[in-house]
């Protein structure tokens, strides 16, 4: 796998961290607003380098036994996983309340979520054998696009929340038929 192709990985999966910070950034006063931007881009990046590489460690146990098809296996996670993020862009209608403090556990109930898709990531990239050092770019991206998000989500509203989501999930579907074609054909 190339280096575009997982730079384009890291960045689709840091779409979900993206749409959440927007969403936080919109309801967080002006006074707290770095303070959660790091907060929350802290948390999501530490999440987005802690599933993938539970989810590499899994897969790679998995991978001698599975290696003729593993392409498919990447092709069907990566579809599933794109198709859920536009889905969840298309039912993403949160009020704007302004928030006073985003409680710890609700930070890491977000880092949880925005990065079980990474999870599975994980387990496609030990199946592709793709080098584990290659999955820290997502980390960095990750807590980059977050942290901008959050000061951004103040400034654009809810514009964009709804399409970072379908902009992740429409290139995990493309990038998973890349790697399907990439195997098939080449």
């Amino acid at each position: 796998m190339d280096t575009f192709t997982l730079l384009l990985t890291a960045v689709s999966l840091a779409m979900d961290a993206s749409a959440v910070s927007l969403a936080k950034g919109m309801a967080l006063p002006r006074k707290s607003l770095l303070k959660y931007a790091f907060i929350l881009a802290f948390a999501f990046g530490i999440f987005q380098a802690i599933m993938p590489c539970i989810g590499y460690f899994a897969g790679s146990q998995f991978a001698v036994f599975i290696s003729n098809i593993d392409h498919w296996i990447a092709f069907v996670l990566l579809g599933i996983i794109g198709i859920n993020m536009i889905k969840e862009g298309r039912e993403q209608e949160e009020e704007c309340e302004i928030l006073h403090s985003i409680p710890l556990k609700t930070v890491l109930l977000l880092g949880i979520a925005t990065s079980i898709d990474a999870l599975a990531i994980g387990v496609s990239f030990a199946f592709l054998r793709v080098l584990l050092l290659w999955l820290r770019m997502d980390r960095i991206i990750t807590f980059g696009l977050s942290f901008c998000c959050v000061l951004l989500g103040k400034k654009l509203g809810s514009i964009f929340q709804k399409y970072a989501e379908y902009l992740g999930g429409c290139m995990l579907i493309f990038l998973g038929l890349k790697i399907l074609i990439e195997h098939l054909f080449f």
